[in-house]
C-alpha cells in the first residue's frame, strides 16, 4: 500500500477543500466482507489532479459528478482524480471491504463465550481506507454523515447520537468538522449503561459476556468520567464540542484506547473480570482522563501533519495524569507515571531510533506511525510538566485556551501553539521549545557538594543542553529510627546555575529532582548513596522514592551499578514498601530485565530465588488482609519467578493461596502458564482449564500455555501458527508469542532464533504493521542475550529490508540486547 507523503498531503490540501462525507455501511453481507458506499462533496480551488484513497476487496463503481470512472485505475490504495476543474464536485464510491482480524480498519470478533459477534473501527493514521473511500489526511476535515445497516439485534454506536429506524438501519447525527482518522463505528449486541451529565447523553458499553463485570465497576467508571468532564470544563473555556460521550470497551484492541470524538474505544481488558490492584484501577481512570483530554487536544484542534503527534499525545498524557489527580480519588498518579511511563520514555530516548518530541522531518505516514512511542507520550508529558513548573499553571492554561479559540474545528502546528503560549506570558517560550522539543537524548544531573560542614554548597554538573527547574531534597537521618530519612528542606534550583547554592550542613541524602518535575537522569554523591542503602524505604513520600528507584534503574542500565546491588536493594526495601506502583515496577524490572537479561544464565537461578524470597515476605506481611493489592502483586510475582512447581501447583489444585486470594481466572491461567514453562502440566490440563474458562481471555491463556510447553512438537506447531498461517488474530498471535520463548527452554528453542528474522520479515510483509509490531515486540527472542543473536539481527536490518514497523521494533530490540551485553560485561 502506498504511503502518503507530507509533500503529497500539502499539495492536495492546497488543491481541494472537503465539505461532507455521506457514508453507508452494510454489515449484514457475510463474515468476511461488508459493503461500503461513500459520497464525498468537495471543492477544487483550481484546475488540477489528485487522488482519493480506498483499499477494497472489490471496487464496484466510481462516479465523479455523475460520470463513471474506471475502477481498474485503482493503483494499490489510490484512485486518481485527474483533470479536476475549479469548483464543486461530488465523488461516489461503492466497494466491498474486508473485515480485519488484526485490529486495523473494521475489526470483526466472535465471542467464544456466547457466539455473539461484534465489529468496530480503528481508523488511525491511514486505516480509514479499509472502511470507506477518503481524502485521508488530518488537515482535510469535513462533516461526516453515517448510516449503518446491521443485524436486527445489534446496537450501532458512532461519533454522534444514533437513531434506529426499526429495519436494521442506524443513522448517526452529523459530526462537526473532524479528521478522517477520527470517524468511529462500534456495532454489535452491546451491553450498555446509559446516563446523562450536564445535559449530554453518556454511555458505557461492552460485550454481553462481560456485562456482570462492567455492572460491578459502572459507578466507578462513570464517577471518574463525570469528575474529569467537570474538571476539564473548569480548565478549558471551550465547552465539550460534541453531542454525546460514549465509551465502548471493545475486544482485541491494539492500543490502550482511541480518542474518537463522542465514541472513545478502549481495550476491554479494562473491564476487569478478575481481581486487580488499586494502581490498575488508577491506570484505567487515567486512560479515561487521557482520552477525554483528546476531545480538545486532537479532536477540536487537530495536528496539521503527523510531525506534531505530540500536540495530541503529550498533552493528553500530561492532562490525563494531572486531571486524574485533581478530580478523582486516585492521587498517586505521578508516582505511577514516574515508575512506568517515564522509564518508557528514558529507554526510548537512549536508542538510535530516538527523535525529538516535535520532530521536523516526518516525511510520510509510515514514518509517523513509528513515533507513537515513549517519546511522544512520556517524554512529551514530562516536558509539559517541566513547562508548567517553569511557566506557572495560570499562564499555561491561558495559552491553551488561546490555542483552542484560535484553531477550534481546524488544524494547528507547533508554531501555532508556541505563539499562543507566547501571547500569555513574558517568558521566552520559543527558546524553551527549541531546547526541549527539538532536541533528543536524556540530560544527566550530578550533585557536587563542597565546603566545610555547616557551610556546604551545591553545584549541579549538567550533561546535556536543556534548562531545568528542579527541586532539591535535603534529608537527614531520623535520630529515633535508623531506617528513616526526614526532609529538612526542599530547595528550588535552576540548572545551569549562576553560582553554587548554599545548603548548610551536609545532609545524609541530597536528592536532585525531588518531586520528579523534570526529565533527566540523576546521580548520587557517595554519601547519599550509602544513606539510601539503609534508608530508601524510609523516605516519607512515594514520589521521592520513585525518583530514587528510577535513578538506580538508570545506573544499572548504564553499567554504573551492578545488577546484583539493585536486587539486594529491592530485597532489603520492598518488604517495607507501601506504594503499589513502586512494588510492581521494581519487581517487574528485577525479574524481566535483571534476572532474565542482565545476569547470565548461570546467575539467573539465584536471582529468581531472591525474588521468590522477597515475594514470600510480602505475602507473609499481608496475611492480615489489610493490603489486598500488595498481596496480589506478591502472589503474581511469586508465580512468575517460581523455579519449582510444588507450591503453585498446590495453589491451583486448592483453588486458592493459603490465606487468600482465591484463584480467579487470571490467576489460574498465570499458574498454569508457569507450570507449562516448568514442564509440570500438559495438554489435557490446558484443555480442561479452557473448558472451565472458554472466554476470549481463556483462549489467549490456552494459546500462551500451549506455546510454553517444553515439547519440540508443540513448539513447532506454535511457530507454524505464528509465522506460516495467517489465521491468528492480533491477540492470539501475541499470546502465542508470549508463551514461546522462555529462558528455561533456551536449548529447546535455539534453532528458532535464526529463523525468527527471516520469518518475521515475511510475516510483516503479508499481514501489515499491527502484526509486524506484535512480532517485533513479543515474538523477538529477547532471552537470547549473546553476540550471535545481535549479529543475526544486524544482518537482517542491513539486508532483509523489513517494513518500517518491523524495522523499528527490531532496531529497538537489538539496541536493548546490545545494552544487556554491555551490562554483563560491566
Amino acid at each position: 500500500m502506498s504511503v502518503l507523503t507530507r509533500d503529497e498531503a500539502q499539495a492536495r490540501a492546497q488543491l481541494i477543500d472537503v465539505h461532507r462525507y455521506t457514508i453507508e455501511l452494510d454489515l449484514t453481507t457475510g463474515d468476511e466482507t461488508f459493503e461500503s458506499q461513500t459520497v464525498i462533496r468537495f471543492t477544487a480551488r483550481s484546475d488540477g489532479s489528485t487522488f482519493v484513497e480506498v483499499k477494497p476487496a472489490e471496487l464496484r463503481s466510481v462516479t465523479l459528478d455523475g460520470q463513471p470512472l474506471d475502477p481498474d485505475t485503482l493503483d494499490e490504495n489510490r484512485l486518481p482524480l485527474n483533470n479536476l476543474t475549479a469548483g464543486e464536485h461530488e465523488l461516489r464510491v461503492q466497494a466491498r471491504m474486508r473485515y480485519s482480524r488484526t485490529g486495523e480498519g473494521m475489526h470483526r470478533f466472535t465471542d467464544p463465550t456466547d457466539g455473539e459477534t461484534y465489529a468496530y473501527t480503528q481508523l488511525f493514521m491511514e486505516d480509514v481506507q479499509r472502511v470507506f473511500a477518503a481524502f485521508d489526511q488530518p488537515d482535510l476535515k469535513a462533516v461526516f454523515e453515517l448510516t449503518v445497516t446491521a443485524p436486527e439485534p445489534w446496537t450501532v454506536l458512532a461519533n454522534g447520537i444514533t437513531r434506529h429506524d426499526g429495519h436494521g438501519r442506524w443513522q448517526a447525527a452529523p459530526t462537526p468538522r473532524i479528521s478522517t482518522y477520527l470517524v468511529a463505528v462500534a456495532a454489535g449486541p452491546w451491553h450498555s449503561i446509559r446516563t446523562e451529565h450536564r445535559g449530554l447523553p453518556f454511555g458505557i458499553h461492552c460485550r454481553r459476556s462481560l456485562a456482570p463485570h462492567l455492572d460491578a465497576d459502572a459507578d466507578e467508571i462513570l464517577d471518574v468520567t463525570r469528575a474529569c468532564f467537570d474538571r476539564y470544563h473548569e480548565k478549558f473555556e471551550e465547552p465539550y464540542p460534541f453531542d454525546s460521550y460514549d465509551q465502548a470497551f471493545v475486544p482485541e484492541f491494539n492500543a490502550g484506547a482511541m480518542e474518537n470524538p463522542g465514541l472513545v474505544t478502549f481495550r476491554d481488558e479494562f473491564v476487569y473480570r478478575s481481581a486487580v490492584t488499586d494502581t490498575e484501577r488508577q491506570t484505567r481512570a487515567m486512560v479515561i482522563a487521557h482520552e477525554m483530554a483528546h476531545m480538545w487536544f486532537g479532536d477540536l484542534v487537530t495536528l496539521k501533519w503527523w510531525d506534531d503527534i505530540w500536540l495530541n499525545e503529550s498533552f493528553a498524557e500530561y492532562m490525563g495524569y494531572q486531571t486524574c489527580l485533581e478530580a478523582t480519588r486516585f492521587t498517586d498518579t505521578w508516582t505511577d507515571f514516574g515508575v512506568v511511563r517515564k522509564a518508557w520514555g528514558y529507554d526510548a530516548d537512549q536508542r538510535p531510533s530516538t527523535h525529538p518530541v516535535a520532530p521536523e522531518n516526518v516525511d510520510d505516514t509510515a514514518s509517523a506511525l513509528l513515533n507513537f512511542d515513549g517519546i511522544s507520550y512520556a517524554k512529551g508529558a514530562s516536558a509539559l510538566r517541566q513547562l508548567v513548573t517553569w511557566l506557572g499553571e495560570k499562564d499555561f492554561l491561558a495559552g491553551i485556551n488561546t490555542h483552542f479559540a484560535r484553531h477550534k474545528f481546524a488544524n494547528a502546528t507547533l508554531a501555532d501553539f508556541i505563539d499562543s503560549l507566547a501571547d500569555s506570558t513574558e517568558r521566552d517560550v520559543h527558546a524553551w521549545a527549541d531546547a526541549w522539543l527539538r532536541t533528543t537524548g536524556v540530560d544527566t544531573l550530578t550533585p557536587v557538594i563542597t565546603g566545610d560542614n555547616g557551610e556546604r554548597t551545591l553545584t549541579v554538573t549538567h550533561t546535556g543542553s536543556r534548562p531545568h527547574r528542579i527541586a532539591v531534597g535535603l534529608y537527614d537521618q531520623d535520630l529515633t529510627d535508623e531506617g528513616r530519612l526526614t526532609l529538612r528542606d526542599r530547595l528550588d534550583l535552576d540548572v545551569p546555575q549562576s553560582e553554587p547554592h548554599p545548603i548548610g550542613k551536609r545532609p545524609a541524602l541530597l536528592l536532585l529532582n525531588d518531586g520528579d518535575l523534570t526529565y533527566a537522569k540523576i546521580r548520587f554523591d557517595p554519601q547519599s548513596f550509602q544513606a539510601l542503602r539503609t534508608g530508601l524505604s524510609g523516605l516519607p513520600d512515594p514520589l521521592t522514592r520513585a525518583v530514587v528507584w528510577n535513578a538506580l534503574r538508570d545506573a544499572v542500565r548504564d553499567g554504573e551499578l551492578p545488577p546484583t546491588t539493585y536486587l539486594e536493594t529491592a530485597r532489603a526495601h520492598l518488604p517495607r514498601e507501601t506504594d503499589l506502583a513502586l512494588v510492581q515496577g521494581v519487581l517487574a524490572f528485577a525479574h524481566t530485565q535483571i534476572a532474565d537479561r542482565y545476569l547470565t544464565p548461570e546467575e539467573r537461578p539465584a536471582a529468581l530465588s531472591t525474588l521468590a524470597s522477597l515475594c514470600r515476605d510480602l505475602i507473609r506481611r499481608t496475611e492480615d488482609g489489610d493490603h489486598p493489592g500488595l498481596r496480589l502483586i506478591a502472589v503474581r510475582q511469586f508465580i512468575d519467578v517460581a523455579a519449582h512447581p510444588d507450591t503453585i501447583a498446590a495453589w491451583l489444585a486448592d483453588g486458592t493461596v493459603p490465606g487468600g486470594p482465591e484463584l480467579d481466572p487470571d490467576l489460574r491461567w498465570r499458574v498454569l502458564g508457569r507450570l507449562a514453562v516448568l514442564g509440570a502440566t500438559d495438554e489435557d490440563a490446558i484443555a480442561a482449564e479452557l473448558e472451565r474458562d472458554p472466554s476470549a481471555t481463556g483462549q489467549e491463556g490456552a494459546a500462551r500455555c500451549r506455546a510454553a510447553l517444553p515439547d519440540p512438537q508443540t513448539k513447532a506447531k506454535a511457530w507454524e501458527a505464528m509465522f506460516t498461517g495467517d489465521d491468528l488474530s492480533n491477540y492470539l498471535f501475541t499470546a502465542t508469542a508470549q508463551g514461546f520463548w522462555q529462558p528455561e527452554q533456551a536449548d529447546l528453542v535455539r534453532q528458532y532464533v535464526p529463523r525468527f528474522y527471516e520469518d518475521a520479515v515475511a510475516l510483516a510483509d503479508r499481514r501489515g504493521p499491527a502484526i509486524a509490531e506484535a512480532a517485533g515486540r513479543w515474538a523477538f527472542p529477547a532471552h537470547a542475550v549473546d553476540a550471535d543473536t545481535l549479529h543475526l539481527g544486524q544482518a537482517c536490518l542491513r539486508d532483509a529490508d523489513p517494513i518500517p514497523a518491523l524495522r523499528r521494533k527490531l532496531a529497538d530490540q537489538l539496541d536493548d540486547l546490545a545494552r544487556a551485553l554491555r551490562v554483563r560485561e560491566a
